[in-house]
């Protein structure tokens, strides 16, 4: 498996990310989360990686609208419901993988 990296189009740190690996010539697959959200498998690789971390960007004006600062809820489920609620950008290579 190559190197992937989840984002947005209009995320500036997903952009840094994209511009650090075409500057060195690495190849990548980008996926947009936008049009194309993470699988169940991927977000588990994913949360394996990060030995559990929150991938969930609590500062974000996504998080804020939908209320969930106020509430108790699965992140998971959230993030398979919202892929826009994601931490961006993910960076994964096989097992390896960084958030931000």
């Amino acid at each position: 498996m190559g190197l992937q990296i989840f984002g947005t189009r209009k995320c500036p740190d997903t952009r840094k990310a994209e511009r650090f690996f075409r500057e060195r010539g690495a190849a990548y697959q980008f996926i947009d989360l936008a049009e194309k959200g993470i699988s169940p498998g991927e977000l588990a690789s994913v949360k394996a990686a990060l030995g559990g971390a929150s991938l969930i960007d609590a500062e974000g004006k996504r998080f804020r609208d939908r209320g969930l600062a106020y509430q108790d809820y699965d992140e998971e489920a959230e993030l398979l419901a919202d892929p826009l609620l994601l931490k961006t950008p993910v960076v994964r290579d096989g097992r390896r993988a960084i958030v931000g």
